[in-house]
């Protein structure tokens, strides 16, 4: 006895993204599968059926979110697989922590398309949980659901070429999987050799003159648009000029933002421009599926059944998703069960006082970071000792290793996040995942801090009589909420950092890149204040 298999099928306006051409029909699927596009000009529902959309590079752990519940909040905006890279968690447990986020990715159906990190830790000048040298990222990409070597941020490492990062992208290249860029600001001769090493992708331009010498160089573009870098507008004319190399990604979204919106947002702002719809559309499903070689289907006969139907090119939004011929969103609903996630985590430091955060000696300068709205790069000023204060803007960072039971806590200054009270602390601090806070004075700082260090991972925000954190269990990165809970609750902790003063758009984010040493230029770290651009340590006062 034969078990017969139901075909089922859709019809509205097909969107073609190879023949270039939009037409009515129907698509149907078995199995999981196309198994036919008809022409018909019958058909007279004006819904657009289209491949599914991918973000070509993001960090999920940044939605604070483990990976099966980050699918249930990105489904509904019709992402169908991602480009992941889990370096956020594997420089906090290592080799242990890319292996959770297969095993948790497994047990969704969005289909997680992760890296092997190849820089844990990111730089040598600063404290992480782990290290992956050559041989653990060589054992990691010979698996078959590893699919690329994750962004190369140690850029000078690459333009020196540091043997131990060379024999990576080798072993990349040995599996014949794509090495993914990042270099920001490098430009002409410099962007040349860093492409000629092996990457072959770079999310990090923050101007359109950035990325024309990077696509001169042969790389391909991905225009990110996040929480806290927002590169769209300088970017948007690639698009018309250079579509067949351009991508869209969200490099890290936390969960207020995921609730509303993910590529499908950049694909209503691509369409604005008026950019041509094919090429947008590519950018957003085409373009990353070929880079990366990914088992995802593109509306065609005998592929995966990964499609969307929106209502309209205007509002463009999602009103179905199917992942694999299965319906995994309709109506702005998710259709996927949650799943209670296992916890892993590492976390050391005890508490600290406020003593921990005074400064001995000032002299009569300044290094100070200068925090920029939506940008993950710093500027670097020198400014008069006497500028310390809410009144100037110029407020204390610190950053405090969690890796230790006991450790110096190292502070610097900061203009930019605007704060006129209380503080802000985070575990969640690119990359090696220390804690990292921002205050207008010492016990804040320390209560801020020790809200993160009760919980063993969290964000916290601490005021005039109040104080409250969302606990990060999991690795001190992701939340074990459901996934809208957890957007409410960080939602919470944005609303009152922005009435103790801050401007910033994302407040939280920016404070989470502002110990990522690899992106120029003044940073602090669990060792001292860091000048990528001098490649070394500088005072906090001279």
């Amino acid at each position: 006895m034969t078990t017969k298999v139901r075909v089922q099928s859709i019809s509205g306006q097909v969107v073609d993204l190879f023949k270039r051409e939009i037409f009515h029909g129907t698509v149907e699927w078995s199995g999981g599968r196309i198994t036919a596009v008809r022409r018909d000009p019958r058909v007279k529902d004006k819904r657009l059926i289209m491949p599914g959309l991918v973000d070509a590079h993001i960090h999920i752990e940044s939605s604070l979110l483990p990976p099966s519940e980050f699918a249930r909040l990105a489904v509904i905006h019709g992402t169908v697989a991602t480009v992941s890279d889990p370096h956020e968690i594997a420089n906090v447990l290592g080799e242990a922590g890319v292996l959770y986020m297969l095993a948790d990715a497994k047990r969704s159906p969005l289909k997680f398309n992760f890296g092997a990190p190849s820089c844990v830790p990111a730089t040598t000048f600063e404290t992480a949980g782990a290290k992956l040298d050559s041989k653990a990222v060589a054992r990691l990409l010979a698996r078959k659901d590893v699919r690329y070597l994750a962004e190369v941020m140690n850029f000078p490492g690459v333009l020196g070429r540091d043997p131990e990062l060379m024999a990576m992208i080798a072993a990349a290249k040995t599996e014949e999987k794509q090495v993914d860029g990042h270099a920001p600001g490098l430009r002409g001769a410099q962007a040349k050799a860093y492409a000629d090493a092996g990457p072959t992708t770079d999310h990090e331009c923050f101007t359109i003159e950035e990325a024309q010498d990077k696509l001169a160089a042969g790389m391909k573009i991905l225009i990110r648009e996040g929480s806290a870098a927002r590169n769209f507008e300088a970017l948007k004319p690639l698009l018309k000029t250079h579509p067949q190399s351009c991508m869209f990604c969200c490099d890290d979204l936390h969960p207020d933002l995921l609730v509303k919106r993910h590529l499908d947002e950049h694909v209503r702002r691509a369409l604005a421009t008026g950019a041509n719809k094919f090429d947008v559309l590519r950018a957003a499903s085409v373009n990353p599926v070929e880079h990366y070689g990914l088992k995802v289907g593109l509306l065609r006969v005998g592929e995966e059944a990964d499609f969307i139907v929106v209502d309209g090119w205007k509002k463009f939004r999602v009103e179905r998703t199917y992942i694999d011929g299965a319906l995994v969103a309709s109506g702005g609903r998710t259709r996927l069960k949650r799943l209670a996630p296992k916890l892993a985590n590492k976390f050391k430091a005890r508490a600290v006082k406020a003593a921990d955060f005074a400064v001995k000696t000032v002299g009569s300068t300044l290094n100070v970071i200068e925090a920029l709205n939506g940008q993950l790069v710093t500027k670097h000023l020198t400014l008069p000792a006497t500028d310390i204060g809410v009144k100037r803007d110029v407020l204390k960072i610190a950053v405090v290793n969690r890796y230790a039971t006991k450790a110096p806590v190292a502070v610097g200054y900061i203009r930019g996040f605007g704060l006129k009270a209380g503080a802000l602390a985070s575990s969640v601090a690119h990359d090696s995942h220390n804690i990292v806070a921002v205050g207008v004075d010492d016990a804040s700082l320390a209560a801020a801090v020790n809200l993160v260090i009760a919980e063993k991972g969290g964000l916290s925000v601490v005021g005039p009589r109040m104080k409250a954190v969302l606990p990060l269990p999991i690795a001190g990165l992701m939340s074990a909420l459901d996934g809208r809970e957890a957007a409410r609750r960080y939602t919470r902790l944005d609303r009152t950092s922005k009435k103790l003063g801050s401007k910033l758009d994302a407040p939280f984010m920016t404070l989470s890149f502002m110990a990522l040493l690899v992106i120029p230029d003044l940073k602090l770290s669990d060792r001292g204040l860091f000048s990528a651009t001098k490649w070394g340590f500088v005072p906090v006062s001279e």
